[in-house]
């Protein structure tokens, strides 16, 4: 791949639930992308300023305690939880699909990987299927960020 910026745009849930289905191993990460990250390869822990041993980012394969639910739920779940980050960390953040190795924990206990494949863009129309997804559950759900909005 010339340029990491210049992915494949997964379009639709489906195409994402389909991606996650067939692969293991895949991860979800809000930035400005691969390009801007692969060269520093490292997030930084907002509160503290520290460097941290690889680029946080949230695992997409479905564990086992979700047993037959819909897989589709489980990726507009793990978008939903997310879908914030645009608003509060500005303009320029995506979200993207990467493989990689985990190599450490970040203080919110999300997954530190290194070794980035990036795969491909989410375009913004599947997070808003995520949404909708999400609103026909029955429950109590709401985003990680519970207050604003």
């Amino acid at each position: 791949m010339d340029a990491p910026d210049e992915l494949p745009v997964v379009g639709t849930l489906a195409e994402l639930t389909a991606l996650v289905e067939r692969d293991r191993g895949l991860y979800v990460r809000w930035s400005r992308g691969p390009a801007t990250d692969l060269t520093a390869a490292s997030s930084v822990d907002d509160l503290t300023g520290v460097p941290m041993p690889g680029l946080s980012a949230n695992p997409l394969d479905v564990e086992r305690w979700w047993q037959e639910r819909p897989v589709a739920l489980w990726v507009a779940r793990r978008l939903y939880d997310y879908e914030h980050l645009p608003r509060e960390k500005g303009p320029g953040i995506r979200c993207w699909v990467l493989r990689g190795r985990e190599n450490g924990r970040g203080p919110d206990n999300e997954p530190l990987v290194v070794d980035v494949r990036p795969l491909c863009w989410i375009d913004p129309a599947v997070i808003d299927e995520a949404r909708a997804e999400v609103a026909r559950q029955n429950g109590p759900w709401g985003p990680l960020r519970r207050t604003g909005g």
